[in-house]
């Protein structure tokens, strides 16, 4: 059973910055790509950045390119997002899954809620 648990989030001034972790299970995780999505109050899931299995390629979104950096340890099966300069217009639940731009899986973990206010 496929199972995916983000981390990390919480409440950050603009300009501040987050790491967030997912940490995956019931598949094989380093035969995968893996992505992170955002899903803001009132809008649908959006696309933020994938990194392919052996985490030679990287590809974000335009509203994160320069700010926010994805990265992954095979060993530990997790996946990170590091987040800085972090704006209003970040605040979203976060969210993982396996897959090179678009979601694999149709299970979903909880998120992890990262919100950018002063």
């Amino acid at each position: 059973q496929v199972q995916l648990v983000e981390s990390g989030g919480g409440l950050v001034q603009p300009g501040g910055s987050l790491r967030l972790s997912c940490a995956a299970s019931g598949f094989i995780f380093g035969d995968n790509a893996m992505s992170w999505y955002r899903q803001a109050p009132g809008k649908g899931r959006e696309f933020v950045a994938t990194i392919t299995s052996a985490g030679g390629t990287k590809t974000y979104a335009d509203s994160v390119k320069g700010r926010f950096t994805i990265s992954r340890d095979n060993a530990k099966n997790t996946v990170y997002l590091q987040m800085n300069s972090l704006k209003p217009e970040d605040t979203a639940v976060y969210y993982c899954n396996a897959g090179y731009l678009q979601p694999k899986y149709d299970h979903w973990g909880q998120g992890t809620q990262v919100t950018v206010s002063s």
